[in-house]
């Protein structure tokens, strides 16, 4: 796998990528805004849909005015959230969806269909080893003023009598049995989720010469929330999500979700995967509006803007994502990489 993905760009850096621009311009005085009569834009299921909704609402506003600013009056803005992570991908390849908010192991799957806009930025976080014993301090995990283009996946147990069992093997320092993972039932996601799936079945290659398809009991959510609640109501005994899963869902384990204590108490890390590269914003190439660079640009402009504003934070913080950069295809050979071994693997 390539090493590269590990290497995330320095605050500094990152910040001139937001200031700089793309040479979007506003409208000189008397110009006229070009009519754009609609725009699709479709949302992985990264949380529950009517969270994402709420969280998204004011965006269809916000980035109409971006967008007029930038010389393009935008008469209909459609957002809508996909059933699953491979249904935005089909919607890309199909046309449906002008831009989509994907995966990078979605991206890689559908990139024939789609190219890269931006690449989402994220706030890193304290804890970024591979060493589970790390993760397990008793804290959750927190966000740092640093940005970075990569995350981890994790491999969390829950408090079920297994996932306890599991959680107390690791936190003595032993690595816990295939037999005894296999015996757990495990949350995943569709086979196109990066951190839902895709790396966590590394991860079983490189400690186990296994692969999720090898487990005995598999639930597949719709998403990663999906996956914290059946987590916390012990109808599952592990799940696999981003590495900053916990600091979104701790405050609301035991309320929302019914979890018996404290997240901090009743999950461990049991496993860290590499770095995995940031989700992006996707434009699909069959698209005749998106075919337009100068729109493009523009577009890709409005969001950079957009998520500099208190107004954006508040909306893309839903994704879990704190700004944007300009991103290119080749940003995800190493997701190529990935999937490529995992396809080797389930052969």
């Amino acid at each position: 796998m390539k090493k590269h993905l590990l290497t995330a760009l320095t605050a500094v850096v990152l910040c001139l990528c937001l200031l700089a621009g793309s040479g979007a311009a506003a409208l000189a005085d008397g110009e006229e805004p070009v009519e754009i009569e609609s725009l699709k834009i479709a949302f992985s299921p990264y949380a529950d849909a009517d969270q994402i909704v709420t969280a998204t609402e004011p965006l269809e506003s916000l980035l109409h005015d971006k967008l007029l600013e930038l010389g393009y009056d935008v008469k209909d803005i459609d957002m809508t959230v996909g059933t699953s992570y491979t249904a935005v991908g089909e919607a890309l390849g199909a046309g449906s969806a002008d831009i989509g908010f994907i995966s990078g192991g979605n991206y890689v799957l559908f990139s024939d269909e789609c190219d890269v806009l931006l690449t989402a930025l994220r706030y890193a976080i304290n804890k970024d080893s591979t060493d589970p014993a790390d993760w397990n301090d008793g804290t959750i995990e927190e966000n740092t003023e640093d940005m970075s283009t990569y995350y981890r996946c994790i491999v969390l147990a829950g408090p079920s009598e297994k996932g306890r069992a599991l959680a107390e093997k690791v936190e003595k320092g032993e690595e816990p049995t295939w037999e005894e993972l296999n015996d757990a039932t495990w949350a995943v996601l569709s086979p196109t989720s990066s951190s839902g799936y895709i790396y966590p079945c590394l991860w079983l290659q490189d400690h186990y010469g296994k692969s999720i398809s090898d487990l005995e009991h598999v639930v597949q959510c719709d998403s990663h929330t999906t996956s914290v609640a059946r987590l916390a109501a012990e109808q599952v005994d592990v799940m696999v999500s981003y590495g900053h899963i916990r600091i979104k869902n701790a405050p609301v384990w035991e309320s929302e979700y019914g979890g018996p204590g404290p997240m901090a108490e009743d999950t461990a890390v049991i496993g860290v995967t590499d770095g995995i590269y940031n989700d992006l914003i996707a434009y699909s190439l069959s698209s005749d509006l998106m075919a337009d660079e100068q729109f493009r640009t523009a577009l890709g402009q409005a969001f950079i803007d957009l998520a500099q504003t208190e107004e954006g934070q508040a909306i893309f913080g839903v994704f879990s994502q704190v700004g944007y950069t300009w991103g290119q295809d080749a940003d995800y050979d190493g997701e190529r990489a990935a999937q490529q071994l995992l396809r080797q693997m389930e052969e």
